[in-house]
């Protein structure tokens, strides 16, 4: 793989890793981006790279916050923390609603992976994000702590996950906005759909890797390898700056960015034709 092919695929890596986090659609960033850069590797191999690269950005969430993760310690009482294994099971119960869509994913993907759709739901849930923040305005929330989530409030953030089916939702928009009407805090609403997003999108980068078969060239292993790596760093960085931000503002500016990129895309592509 030569420096320039290197370098796209860079650049992949850190807008799969600011936009995966960001709840303002990765997939509306990658069509545009595609528009303009083509790697030279087959399309197959593209379309599981822009799947399996969240690995990377899997593995960030793992970091950081490890310790509300992991569910044994020496500290405990049997070395078991309580609390860490009911949020683990709330986060299985949030994935039931995905795991039932799994097959009907190939054909959501045929029927809605268009810029027309693409456009209209980034212009969609900006708009939504503006009007619940705006009702939220001075309210304060139900759910201001992990452990206040219940198994139905996990279930019920999990159906809206679906939702992110449709390109152009942004997974990390649908759960967010999910989790806000159902009465979680920003933060709790951010940091329930990072931990949702493990089990999630490694389950997806699982799908397409099996589908697309474990046999690849020397740049092809090159390109994967660097992708998540960048991907992996940039939502380190990522995931810090939103959980910082929201803490003293809200969710309006990436409304207000999404209803922006939704029309550029749809004009874009309007005049393409």
């Amino acid at each position: 793989m030569d420096f320039i092919e290197l370098l796209k695929v860079i650049f992949l890596g850190i807008v799969e890793g600011i936009t995966e986090w960001l709840p303002i659609s990765s997939t509306g960033h990658l069509l545009l981006v595609d528009e303009f850069l083509k790697v030279n590797l087959s399309k197959d191999f593209m379309s599981m790279f822009n799947v399996v690269i969240q690995l990377g950005a899997i593995l960030a969430v793992v970091v950081l916050f490890f310790k509300k993760l992991w569910p044994f310690s020496k500290e405990e009482k049997n070395y078991i923390k309580k609390d860490t294994f009911t949020l683990w099971f709330k986060i299985v119960v949030a994935c039931i609603p995905g795991i039932v869509m799994i097959p009907f994913d190939s054909k959501i993907e045929e029927l809605f992976f268009n810029p027309q759709t693409i456009a209209t739901t980034l212009i969609l849930y900006g708009i939504l994000f503006i009007v619940i923040e705006n009702r939220n305005a001075g309210k304060q929330p139900k759910v201001a702590k992990l452990s206040d989530i219940t198994y139905q409030m996990a279930f019920m953030i999990g159906l809206f996950q679906i939702l992110a089916m449709i390109p152009g939702t942004s997974r990390s928009g649908a759960t967010i906005i999910g989790a806000m009407l159902l009465g979680a805090s920003r933060y709790v609403a951010a940091e329930f759909t990072f931990f949702l997003a493990i089990p999630t999108m490694f389950g997806a980068s699982f799908l397409k890797l099996l589908k697309f078969g474990f046999t690849f060239t020397g740049a092809e292993i090159v390109a994967l390898i660097t992708g998540m790596l960048t991907a992996f760093i940039v939502s380190i960085i990522s995931i810090k700056f939103l959980m910082g931000y929201i803490k003293k503002n809200n969710f309006k500016v990436f409304g207000w960015y999404r209803i922006v990129l939704g029309i550029i895309v749809a004009g874009y592509f309007l005049l393409a034709r």
